[in-house]
C-alpha cells in the first residue's frame, strides 16, 4: 500500500452514530470520520444540536480511540451554509464536509445532497461562501455523487467544488439514480482525479482488502472511505493497513465479541429499551455479510425485543458487556 494512503469512515445516515464511529475507530485503522449530516435550512441551529450528533466535540473533535471527527453540513442556501459553519467552527471540529452525495428522495426534494448535481454553480457558491466562513484552520471538504441520472455533469461539479476552495473531495462512484445497487463506476472517479488538483478519496462498494486493491488501481486515487463495508467488516481498515488477505479468524471474532459488547453497553447509554435492540440487530444484520458467527448470533436475537432479552442472550454467548472503555474521555491522539 502506498504509504500516505489514507483511509476515512464515511457519513452514513441512520447507522454511524457516535456509538458506532466510538466502537468501529476502536479497532483503528482510520485517519479521520465524519457524521450523519447536519440540514441546514433557514435558521442558525445551536451548538447543542452539534454535540449531540458529535458528542466528541467536547472531546478534542474526537472519538474515544482518537479519531479525529468532522462535522457534515448539507443544505443549498449558500449564505445559510456559511453562516452555520462560522457558528460550527466556534466548537472547533477536526473540520466540515459539505454533503452533494445523499440519494434519498426526502432530503432531495427539499434541494439538499445530490439534488443539486445539476447546478454545478451553487455548488462553487456554497463551497465559496463556507470556506471563506471558517478559520483557515479547519478543513472545508465536500462529498459528491457522479450526477443525478446520469455523469454527464461530473466534471462541472467536481471543478466548480474545487474552484470554491475545497481542500479535498469525496467522490462516490455513483449516479443518485444508481442508490446503493453493486454497480459502481470507478472509471469516473479515476476522470475527475485527473481533471482537478486537489486530492480525491474514492469511495463505493469497498467491502474487503480485495475490493480496496482494485478501486485503488481502477481510481488512481491513494485514499479510500469505507461505509457499509466498515460496518460489515469491523477490522476491514485495519486489515488494509496491515496488508492482510480477506481471512477472518477466529481470534477476529473473539475481538469482535468484545466490540459487540462495548457497542451494546453504548447504545443502552444512548436509547430507550424498546429502540436499542433494533441497533444491534442492524449491525449484525450487515456483519453476517463477513462472519458467519455473527449470522448465528443474528438468528439468537431475532426473537428478542427488549434490552434485558438481547442481555440474556449476549450473556449465554459469553459477551458480557462491562463499562464502556473510554466513554468519557479519549485517548490521546
Amino acid at each position: 500500500m502506498h504509504q500516505m494512503s489514507r483511509i476515512i469512515l464515511a457519513p452514513m445516515e441512520g447507522l454511524a452514530d457516535d456509538v458506532l464511529r466510538a466502537v468501529l475507530t476502536s479497532a483503528g485503522g482510520y485517519d479521520w470520520c465524519v457524521t450523519e449530516f447536519v440540514r441546514v435550512t433557514t435558521t442558525l441551529l445551536p451548538h447543542s444540536l452539534y454535540t449531540r450528533l458529535s458528542p466528541e466535540l467536547k472531546h478534542g473533535s474526537r472519538t474515544a480511540g482518537g479519531t479525529p471527527v468532522r462535522i457534515q453540513l448539507l443544505g443549498s442556501d449558500p449564505s445559510m451554509l456559511a453562516a452555520n459553519a462560522a457558528h460550527l467552527a466556534l466548537l472547533d471540529p477536526a473540520g466540515i464536509d459539505l454533503n452533494f452525495g445523499c440519494p434519498t428522495p426526502l432530503v432531495n426534494r427539499n434541494r439538499g445532497g445530490a439534488a443539486l448535481l445539476d447546478e454545478p454553480e451553487l455548488l462553487q457558491r456554497i463551497a465559496a461562501a463556507v470556506r471563506a466562513a471558517v478559520p483557515p484552520t479547519i478543513p472545508v471538504t465536500a462529498k459528491m455523487r457522479l450526477g443525478i441520472e446520469d455523469t454527464g455533469r461530473a466534471l462541472d461539479c467536481a471543478l466548480a467544488l474545487e474552484a470554491g476552495g475545497m481542500q479535498e473531495l469525496v467522490v462516490h462512484a455513483r449516479t443518485r439514480a444508481d442508490g446503493y445497487r453493486p454497480l459502481v463506476r470507478w472509471e469516473w472517479v479515476a476522470r475527475i482525479r485527473e481533471a482537478v488538483k486537489l486530492p480525491v478519496i474514492a469511495n463505493g462498494e469497498v467491502w474487503n482488502v480485495a475490493d480496496y486493491r482494485r478501486i485503488c488501481a481502477a481510481t488512481g486515487c491513494a485514499d479510500v472511505m469505507l461505509g457499509r463495508g466498515a460496518v460489515a467488516d469491523p477490522l476491514l481498515a485495519r486489515r488494509i493497513r496491515a496488508g492482510e488477505e480477506d481471512h477472518a479468524t477466529d481470534a477476529d471474532w473473539e475481538e469482535l465479541r468484545d466490540m459487540i459488547a462495548e457497542f451494546w453497553m453504548r447504545v443502552q447509554q444512548k436509547l430507550p429499551p424498546h429502540q436499542s435492540p433494533g441497533r444491534l440487530k442492524q449491525w449484525l444484520g450487515l456483519m453476517q455479510r463477513s462472519y458467519p458467527q455473527a449470522e448465528r448470533l443474528f438468528g439468537e436475537l431475532r426473537e428478542a425485543r427488549n434490552a434485558p432479552d438481547i442481555g440474556l442472550v449476549l450473556a449465554r454467548c459469553g459477551m458480557r458487556p462491562e463499562r464502556p472503555r473510554a466513554a468519557s474521555q479519549p485517548a490521546e491522539p
